[in-house]
């Protein structure tokens, strides 16, 4: 019964918005593809079998990309896949004890660069990383059958997906949470990967505490984090376990950090992730990564998810700033909205550029801030109004934020404006009790339930008074910020960076063009 958008209600502007959105988002697409970064070519590693940690307990394949790129753009660019298979071809050994003798200093890959000037050995090394990268592939290829298999042998539970995350940062509890959310009744459950190294180093230069420290050798126990990717493998394993005696599949949600996107597609694709939560925006805007690295991240690890047949998550849009700080003037809440939905649709219409099918994408439908707002019930509708119809070939996804005041205020909305169509609603964990997660979950599935009993039983609601407004504002707002994209660039959105006496944006030192030539990886994945 929720009102929306009728037709012919702003059909030009929206029509503007989306060819221009997706003008913008193929360019984005297309340069992406064309570049590396440092978390791409510690993706290339994974890819090809390089786990865990080095003798001195350091992440393995970031210690490998890090001895040979050495801060060296022009060895970034030329990728470390050729190298590490010509490296493998000399010495004879596997990916693993390779990346473990190169950590520790008893291989240097800028050497098997050098032969790599040799047509042969290039050709021997071009061949050897293919059939690395397609033994790859095909476990990858066999996660996605393994899935289509078990959701049609299990009851795979209509949409909506109700869903929480996991409080317990170490793998053994965690397992045992992981089994009581299960019985509670929870369709997907969420992880967050801990902070990559890159990441870590990189705040930790700016002041900010990240939790992450090397493993220090000779430990009397070493904690598993349950984000890593052993971790993974290990919850897919108990969630599987734990759904096949309720009867039912439960979806597992993985969320990299910034900087992380290509490990984590590959994660995901490894260990059977079903949802992938992959937000450029978020990075930029949030966590202050270069735009470039951001897109450059995102766009490899669409292409992997692709392949994998994983689902993308992608937020609502960030709250954008730095307009406001620089004219002195608080933007209303459509201008913000505006920005929010423009910069989603970037990361949405370039998701599809790549080939990800809309049904494969599930986005925000709400933005976050806008739930604090005194009239966020009508904004809301409105909100949930312009993303149907601007994308009707998507899920969405309710989240809840995770410093929400008054969670009752957000369950009230949610149920108000939520569509009859399949949503994914998704809350953060906060009740320690799962009898709690157990009523919560319930509430929330009558709330979908209700809403898609309801659906279509009454003709001709369309928007009206304060949602109709917003929605118009805000449509004209989302056109002008991805005029202001074009004729300015990021930094007019993002702000200026400090590189003199401060600091620059995160990542941006770690991004190489690396031509148009496609090397075996990218062509497995094309």
């Amino acid at each position: 019964m929720m009102p929306g958008l009728a037709s012919a209600d702003f059909a030009a502007e929206r029509d503007q918005l989306l060819q221009r959105a997706m003008s913008m988002a193929t360019a984005l697409a297309r340069s992406a593809a064309r570049s590396t970064t440092l978390g791409r070519e510690r993706a290339i590693l994974r890819l090809i079998g390089v786990t865990g940690l080095d003798r001195e307990g350091r992440p393995l394949a970031a210690e490998v990309v890090d001895q040979y790129v050495g801060g060296d753009t022009t060895r970034l660019a030329l990728g470390i896949g050729l190298p590490f298979a010509m490296a493998l071809l000399e010495y004879d050994t596997t990916p693993q004890q390779l990346a473990l003798d190169v950590a520790a200093g008893a291989v240097d890959l800028n050497l098997e660069a050098e032969l790599l000037a040799e047509p042969e050995r290039h050709r021997q090394a071009s061949d050897h990383l293919s059939r690395l990268t397609a033994a790859a592939m095909a476990r990858i290829d066999a996660n996605r059958v393994a899935r289509t298999e078990l959701l049609q042998v299990l009851n795979d539970h209509r949409p909506p997906w109700i869903g929480a995350s996991l409080l317990t940062p170490s793998l053994i509890p965690a397992e045992n949470e992981a089994t009581a959310l299960v019985r509670a009744g929870l369709d997907l459950l969420r992880v967050e990967v801990p902070a990559t190294r890159e990441l870590a180093i990189r705040l930790g230069e700016l002041g900010q505490d990240v939790a992450w420290r090397p493993r220090v050798p000779g430990e009397e126990s070493e904690v598993t984090p349950t984000g890593s990717q052993r971790g993974l493998a290990r919850l897919r394993e108990v969630l599987d376990r734990a759904a096949a005696e309720r009867g039912a599949y439960v979806r597992l949600a993985i969320a990299p950090t910034a900087l992380a996107g290509p490990e984590g597609a590959i994660v995901a694709a490894f260990e059977r992730g079903d949802l992938l939560e992959l937000d450029p925006m978020r990075e930029m805007f949030v966590t202050g990564v270069d735009p470039a690295r951001a897109l450059v991240d995102f766009g490899f690890a669409v292409r992997v998810a692709r392949r994998a047949g994983v689902t993308l998550v992608i937020d609502a849009g960030p709250l954008v700033v730095a307009p406001d700080l620089g004219s002195g003037v608080n933007a209303d809440s459509p201008t913000r909205a505006g920005r929010s939905l423009a910069l989603q649709m970037l990361a949405v219409l370039m998701a599809r550029a790549v080939g990800i099918p809309d049904e494969l994408v599930i986005v925000g439908a709400v933005p976050y801030w806008l739930l604090g707002e005194p009239d966020a019930p009508a904004l809301a509708l409105a909100e949930v109004a312009l993303r149907r119809a601007l994308y009707p070939g998507h899920r969405l996804a309710f989240v809840e934020p995770p410093d929400s005041e008054d969670p009752g205020r957000w369950s009230a909305i949610v149920a108000a404006v939520q569509p009859g169509s399949a949503v994914a609603i998704v809350r953060p964990r906060v009740e320690p009790d799962p009898a709690h997660v157990a009523a919560a979950a319930a509430r929330a599935r009558w709330a979908g339930t209700v809403g898609e009993g309801l659906d279509g039983q009454v003709a001709g609601l369309h928007l009206a008074g304060l949602a109709m407004d917003h929605a118009r504002r805000t449509l004209a707002a989302a056109i002008a910020t991805l005029d202001l994209l074009d004729s300015d660039g990021w930094a007019v959105l993002t702000g200026a960076a400090t590189t003199r006496g401060g600091w620059g944006r995160l990542g941006e030192d770690a991004v190489a063009h690396s031509g148009e030539t496609a090397d075996p990886v990218e062509r497995a994945l094309a």
